[in-house]
């Protein structure tokens, strides 16, 4: 019997992104200039229409000065993320 992960909480990785560039005021365009993505990308990110590969994500937390694990652990959101069960 094969065990699967539990689904990623994508809409938590989108709705931080939204609030991270909310935080800071930016628009599409500023996160866009400041990460070297595409304005098209970041608001397919935010409404959910693509999830990005990890040079995607480690352009934003390289914009937004965070570690890729805070936009990242989102998707452990709604489950015990890997790695922390009976810590």
């Amino acid at each position: 019997m094969t065990i699967l992960p539990p689904d990623p909480d994508l809409t938590a990785l989108r709705v931080n992104l939204a609030r991270l560039r909310a935080e800071r005021g930016w628009t599409f365009d500023e996160l866009a200039g400041r990460s070297g993505l595409a304005r098209r990308t970041l608001i397919d990110l935010e409404h959910g229409r693509t999830t990005g590969t990890v040079t995607t994500w480690h352009a934003l937390a390289h914009a937004f000065e965070v570690p890729i694990g805070r936009l990242l652990g989102t998707l452990c959101d709604d489950h015990t993320p890997p790695g922390t069960q009976g810590s």
